[in-house]
């Protein structure tokens, strides 16, 4: 990296930093309280408002959301007369799955490889510490320039949208002239990028009845309409041959017109098997940042051991649509259902419930807070050119906060690069990242309250 004294402050500052992390990742702060204590999110939430306020935040509160969980906000006044950016990251995590598929234990940060591991240490408490190492770095190099708020979300991951309409009833709170999202990620180590577009996102359940109760199918198969069956028809009709995610009446054949992802590195990132296939036509930037892309989530059917011989009476999933930008995703919610309902065979009943909704993002590119981070990564990173990359997840506040605050830039930035194996087992953050990704935060301030 460069050497300025911004960078030398935030190379100081690394082994607080991996301290830090090393509590935060502590905390089992899944925001899915039948699984996990509620007690484990507020303690988390409280590690924030603190560390706010040791770095001379005012107004450090923890929001109730009307999802059950808490947002922590806080605001550090700039200069008179200066702009205000605000920092977003959130604290709660994804389960950490199978356990013991672990190499390390997923709530103890373990280094490894010249890696950080712990779950969250990407996604995206590793955020918060690249924002905190940000504005020491500024106030250690003559100060903060701006106004800094920002907001650590609770419930991100759940899709449960209690920081949306948190921030819909509180129109005032979040007002910024930029917003810099640091739950993004660089389209791999070293390389600078901005997430300029995300997918949004709608989860349906369907259930699927066609009995009044189990048959014993021996008895009446053959004739007795299954259940589990109409349900797999319904779900094969969302897919084309190749695999393209195919919902009636939406449009499936968008293109990417930004960095393009090599299909043999996608094998390697998705760890594909060797003779399996992709799925889908077009690029692979088209296919995963650009195009709808339908997943069944979850089957309710007997387990594979204690099965008994029956013709199934119901079955349901849980049913993911992403939606691009571009497209609204009520629109594709009610587009998926009828679609469903339609293609359920043999007359069988069927009924739809929607249960989470996000809407897509698209960034404007064009805005001078653009100019000012590409100079600040180009620095960071040595001289390599800023990419601007999509990313196929959703992060539904980024569209919210879009609507509320439309003169403001939004930037999406942060840690989770393909190794990071983000919601997967062994969770990971690389601290070269975390540390070029603090430096250009900090000089996309300076270079921002400048402009």
């Amino acid at each position: 990296m460069s050497s300025n004294p911004v960078a030398e402050t935030v190379v100081s500052l690394m082994p607080r930093a991996k301290a830090e992390l090393t509590e935060l990742v502590a905390f089992k702060s899944v925001a899915d309280f039948d699984q996990f204590p509620r007690s484990e999110s507020e303690g988390a939430a409280n590690w924030v408002a603190d560390a706010l306020r040791a770095e001379g935040f005012q107004d450090v509160a923890l929001l109730d959301t009307p999802d059950g969980t808490q947002s922590v906000y806080g605001f550090l006044p700039g200069p008179e007369g200066s702009k205000t950016v605000l920092l977003y990251a959130h604290y709660d995590v994804q389960p950490p799955l199978d356990e013991a598929g672990w190499r390390t234990p997923p709530f103890e940060l373990t280094e490894r490889d010249g890696r950080w591991y712990g779950r969250g240490a990407a996604d995206c408490k590793g955020g918060l510490i690249m924002h905190l190492l940000a504005l020491r770095a500024l106030k250690a190099n003559g100060g903060v320039p701006v106004g800094v708020k920002v907001i650590a979300e609770g419930s991100e991951e759940q899709g449960t949208g209690g920081l949306e309409r948190y921030a819909e009833d509180h129109p005032e709170l979040l007002t910024a002239d930029a917003i810099v999202i640091g739950d993004s990620g660089n389209f791999r180590v070293g390389v600078p990028t901005v997430t300029t577009a995300l997918r949004g996102m709608t989860l349906v359940r369907v259930q699927v009845d066609t009995l009044e109760g189990n048959l014993h199918s021996g008895q009446f198969g053959g004739a007795a309409p299954d259940a589990l069956s109409a349900l797999i028809r319904a779900l094969d009709s969302l897919r084309a041959e190749d695999g393209s995610t195919t919902v009636d009446g939406l449009a499936g054949a968008s293109s990417w017109e930004g960095l393009q992802y090599d299909e043999e590195q996608f094998r390697k990132d998705a760890k594909v098997l060797d003779g399996v296939e992709l799925i889908g036509s077009g690029t692979v930037a088209d296919r995963i940042w650009a195009r709808p892309a339908v997943t069944v989530l979850g089957i309710d059917a007997p387990p594979v051991v204690g099965a008994t011989p029956s013709v199934q009476a119901g079955a349901r999933a849980l049913v993911s649509l992403r939606v691009p930008a571009g497209v609204d995703a009520a629109e594709a919610t009610k587009l998926l259902q009828a679609h469903l309902e339609t293609h359920t065979p043999w007359g069988a009943r069927v009924s739809t419930e929607q249960i989470g909704q996000g809407q897509p993002f698209r960034a404007d590119t064009t805005s001078p807070a653009y100019a000012a981070m590409a100079e600040a990564m180009g620095v960071a990173y040595d001289g390599a050119e800023m990419q601007y990359a999509g990313q196929g997840g959703s992060i539904p506040l980024c569209n919210t906060l879009a609507s509320l605050y439309p003169r403001a830039e939004i930037l999406l930035i942060g840690l989770s690069e393909p190794e990071a194996q983000i919601h997967a087992v062994n969770e990971s953050v690389s601290p070269e990242e975390l540390e070029r990704l603090a430096v250009a935060e900090a000089l996309f301030l300076r270079n921002y309250a400048a402009g």
